[in-house]
């Protein structure tokens, strides 16, 4: 049954309102949830419907819920569906991946610049970091809606990685939440630098590979407060300075090194926050084993939720989706695949690469879910619930990175996917 639930987006743990109910799982939910009624759509719903039998990690992450799929189709039709093979298709992903590691690696190079500049020339550095900071606001507002892409391999050194990652998605949210322009910048900026202190601090404190002592963590915390000295020796803004004063603080006051809560945070502090933290559960340190991107976003949403601000964390969500690029998946059909690319416009429907071991992994099929009703994702995986090969084949990168594009619409890829 196609259903759709008439309350706010915020009062369900559901991806939208409106959506086909493929599990028992959903029903126990939506019983929980004490609504007196849902409006029933038959022109979507599936006549004798064959439910998955058991679909294992569906709702492993507690409330962050898996997307509804469509399982009345037998596996073997659906196997060839919205495949996009077609060769200009390939060719306008590969271009836009090589675009997006482009100016990538530009915005990693010039993080390590600043970093290895900015105790000689402060001022020389502020005006590099803000240059680059107004391109990327001006490429983000003129392509119009923007698809968040993961990119093919890691660049740049794991410090600039986290740099522009966290630039590029705080940039991405700003953008939904509607700042502009100018406030895109602060943003940016105070994003772009929150870490900067580090070049202060020994490569084994500033980027642990293990758990620190209690001493070595209370100097890795101090890494905030560097940040904030730097900055004032560039001459940011006091709103910038304070964005970056504020990126490890929690709206629940567990955060450090002040503790705030939610009502002393700016808007630029609640943003990354969350983009920090989320990025940290991706690539971590001190020896935390690393979550993929559904599991990360679950976790924060299940567990986390109260550290912080709700509009800012809702907005993330419809962002990034339920499955963020960086995502293993696999399909109703049984196929393994690679979430890459999440758009603005069709958040809840990526574009995946699927595992398909006869083929070389740089012409591996892509497959659009926006424009493929009749395919879903079944359930999100962790790496150890695939086959070695699988996991090679799709996700050899050892880190998660991140860059934005105008989002394509099927016209651009010659029709539907």
């Amino acid at each position: 049954m196609f259903i759709q639930l008439e309350v706010g987006w915020m009062n369900h743990p559901f991806p939208m309102n409106s959506f086909r109910i493929s599990t028992h799982e959903q029903i126990r939910v939506l019983r929980d949830l004490g609504l007196k009624s849902v409006r029933h759509i038959p022109a979507k719903s599936t006549a004798l419907a064959q439910t998955p039998s058991e679909a294992p990690g569906r709702m492993a992450d507690a409330d962050m819920p898996p997307e509804s799929v469509d399982a009345s189709e037998p596996a073997a039709e659906r196997q060839g569906h919205g495949t996009t093979a077609h060769a200009d298709v390939r060719a306008i992903f590969n271009a836009t991946q090589q675009r997006c590691r482009q100016r990538y690696q530009e915005a990693a190079t010039v993080y390590e610049s600043v970093c290895a500049g900015v105790q000689a020339a402060p001022q020389e550095m502020r005006e590099q970091a803000e240059s680059l900071v107004r391109a990327c606001v001006a490429q983000l507002l003129e392509k119009g809606p923007c698809a968040v892409h993961l990119l093919a391999d890691s660049l740049g050194q794991r410090s600039a990685g986290h740099a522009v990652n966290v630039l590029v998605l705080a940039l991405l949210l700003g953008r939904s939440l509607r700042m502009e322009a100018q406030e895109l910048c602060l943003l940016g900026a105070a994003a772009l630098l929150h870490d900067l202190g580090k070049v202060d601090l020994p490569i084994h404190i500033a980027e642990p590979g293990a758990a620190l002592s209690p001493s070595d963590m209370q100097r890795y915390q101090e890494h905030v407060g560097l940040s904030v000295d730097l900055g004032q020796r560039m001459g940011l803004s006091s709103d910038v300075l304070i964005a970056i004063a504020q990126h490890h603080e929690m709206a629940d006051g567990s955060g450090f090194p002040l503790r705030l809560v939610g009502e002393d945070l700016s808007r630029c502090g609640q943003i990354l926050a969350l983009v920090n933290r989320y990025d940290r559960l991706c690539n971590p340190l001190h020896g935390e084993q690393a979550l993929t991107p559904h599991e990360a976003l679950a976790r924060i949403f299940a567990l986390r939720r109260e550290c912080f601000d709700a509009t800012v964390l809702g907005a993330f969500i419809r962002m990034m989706g339920v499955y963020p690029p960086g995502s293993l998946v696999q399909l109703v059909d049984g196929r393994f695949g690679l979430v890459v690319v999440v758009d603005a416009l069709h958040s809840l429907r990526p574009c995946v690469v699927l595992y398909e071991p006869a083929v070389p992994r740089d012409e591996a099929p892509l497959l659009d879910l926006a424009q493929n009703d009749e395919v879903g994702i079944l359930r999100s995986l962790k790496p150890a619930q695939l086959p070695r090969d699988a996991l090679d084949y799709l996700l050899p990168r050892p880190r998660i990175s991140y860059f934005f594009e105008r989002a394509l619409s099927p016209r651009d890829c010659g029709g539907s996917a």
